[in-house]
């Protein structure tokens, strides 16, 4: 472990930063390096879009500097933590392009996070600074900051975006406060934690995981090669730049292809299709929601959306019969699902051509910049093609979590990560995701994954979107339910969905034992769904028809 000089310990050693440096793939730039190559090229080049807002890199470099200035000026120094708790604003580039310039680690918080949530990021990672909307979507921030900042003991500045409040700084007066000609700019080792993002929390307390300059600068290095991606390109983010996604591909992505990025403060599939055409949009990266509604919409509306050339679509369960769909509703866009997590932001990146369309479908594609092991209980690689839980190291792979335990929980001492998601390798190489450890339904003593029986089940034409959950059996053990969104205007009853399936040549134990009719999910920021309140709902449910089954003569 390593002490970096924001406070925590990382998993860096000399050995591995000279190895990853000497290869090159380690390129040793900061995201401020990057900014200085684009303003070099193209000054008034726009970079950032959202509605009216139009911003230059000359534009971002000024305002970024006025606001490094500020914050140098009121005592920030290099490793202090800025968070901000902002909508896909062009706002979040300027704040973490300061943050780069300072040496400060930068700390992206989801704005569906409330009290809660919120209260023990800020207080977990120390952070210093804080930036919040003073309402956005009926939801007072400035009040919500202030019912806890006795608590937060390092919380030092409060600013407001887009708005002003009693008790905090406005960001244009913030901006206002900077002198660019009195900043003295730090030496920011490209190795140093620059990021600390808080993971979903679907079970117990988020985790703090850190990257550096260097990881993320090689996550988007090896899509943007993959993906032949450079200066001709268009972005559109719909994701939250608070999320890894919306954070690597939105805020800094741009810089590194000098490509400009449109951001979405909300999504809807109208609006998308709208900015796609507009400004002739190659590349978007969402959860599977995302890329679902964009299909739909562009079939039922004929809109081909020819300028799109890249939808890589993960974060949940992406079903095959999406990617075909996408594929006939799209004039040339190549789909497919890709494989990653907050620590290691796309271990696969699915495929770059059409012609492989049906690997794109049902695998997550191939493996870019990783080392994957898949093992079994005990740690033992398993054979070819068998199922396992994965397990990766690579130059992308974040330095660790700020907890101590958790990094002795995840983290194997030769730096493999243990994601806690199952799966197998294809004789192609390819991965195919069949569900995460803990989802596993143990049905008298038999494993089922949840994701081979969600596969089938979306095949079928009266079902949106499903989710399998285990659910408590009193011989079994455990028994599948299925959660099922129904397509508009669709009703499907359980001995129909049993007959569908047995149509399959699934294994009848396999069959879900129940369905629940919902109207949406519960998701994460991410779009992942939410399987773990699925499974407290359904556990609830059981118990107390039991007990009303008891109590009735």
């Amino acid at each position: 472990m390593r002490q970096d000089v924001s406070g925590w310990k990382t998993r860096l050693t000399d050995e591995l930063i000279a190895e990853n440096t000497a290869s090159g793939i380690w390129r040793n730039l900061t995201l401020a390096d990057q900014l200085a190559e684009v303003l070099a090229q193209n000054p008034e080049k726009v970079l950032f879009v959202e509605d009216a807002h139009r911003l230059t890199a000359a534009e971002i470099d000024r305002q970024a500097r006025a606001l490094a200035s500020a914050l140098q000026k009121r005592g920030l120094e290099t490793g202090d933590v800025v968070s901000f708790e902002l909508p896909n604003w062009p706002e979040t580039v300027v704040i973490d392009l300061a943050c780069t310039m300072l040496g400060l680690v930068c700390n992206p918080i989801i704005p569906i996070y409330r009290d809660a949530e919120v209260s023990y990021i800020l207080r977990d990672a120390g952070t210093k600074a804080v930036f919040i909307p003073t309402s956005f979507r009926n939801f007072d921030y400035a009040e919500m900051i202030a019912r806890h900042r006795e608590n937060l003991p390092d919380l030092e500045h409060v600013i407001t975006v887009r708005g002003e409040t009693e008790g905090a700084t406005g960001f244009e007066a913030l901006l206002a406060e900077g002198d660019p000609e009195s900043l003295r700019l730090p030496d920011v080792d490209p190795n140093a934690v620059k990021l600390i993002m808080y993971t979903s929390g679907t079970t117990g307390r988020p985790k703090g995981v850190l990257h550096s300059h260097n990881t993320i600068d090689t996550e988007i290095q090896a899509i943007s090669k993959f993906l032949s991606l450079g200066a001709s390109d268009v972005i559109l983010m719909p994701s939250p730049v608070s999320h890894i996604t919306g954070y690597l591909y939105g805020i800094q992505m741009p810089f590194t292809l000098n490509a400009p990025a449109v951001f979405m403060e909300t999504w809807n599939a109208v609006g998308a299709a709208d900015l796609i055409d507009e400004y002739g949009v190659t590349f978007t990266i969402a959860a599977t929601v995302f890329l679902q509604e964009l299909t739909d919409f562009a079939e039922n509306n004929a809109r081909s959306l020819p300028s799109l050339r890249y939808f890589p679509s993960g974060g949940a369960p992406v079903p095959p019969e999406v990617i075909y769909s996408a594929h006939k509703a799209f004039a040339q866009c190549v789909c497919s699902r890709v494989y990653g997590s907050t620590e290691a932001p796309t271990v696969t990146l699915g495929v770059n051509s059409r012609d492989e369309e049906q690997l794109g479908a049902t695998t997550e594609g191939y493996i870019v910049g990783h080392e994957v092991r898949i093992v079994d209980p005990e740690g033992h690689d398993v054979a070819a093609g068998e199922k396992g839980e994965i397990l990766s190291r690579g130059p992308e792979m974040c330095l660790g979590y700020a907890s101590d335990e958790h990094n002795a929980e995840a983290f194997e001492d030769d730096g493999f990560f243990h994601t806690g998601d199952l799966a197998t390798i294809t004789a192609d190489g390819a991965m195919v995701i069949t569900g995460r450890a803990k989802d596993l339904i143990i049905r008298g003593g038999e494993n089922i994954s949840p994701r081979e029986v969600e596969d089938a089940l979306h095949e079928h034409p009266a079902i949106h979107e499903a989710a399998v959950v285990a659910m408590p059996h009193p011989r079994m053990g455990e028994t599948g339910c299925a959660y099922l969104v129904l397509n508009e205007g669709a009703e499907l009853a359980f001995d129909d969905l049993i007959a569908f399936l047995g149509e399959t040549g699934m294994a009848k134990q396999k069959y879900p034992e129940r369905i629940e009719i919902i109207e949406a999910f519960p998701r994460t920021a991410a779009g992942k769904i939410r399987k773990n309140l699925l499974r407290d709902e359904i556990a609830g449910k059981v118990a107390k028809e039991a007990a009303d089954k008891g109590a009735t003569p």
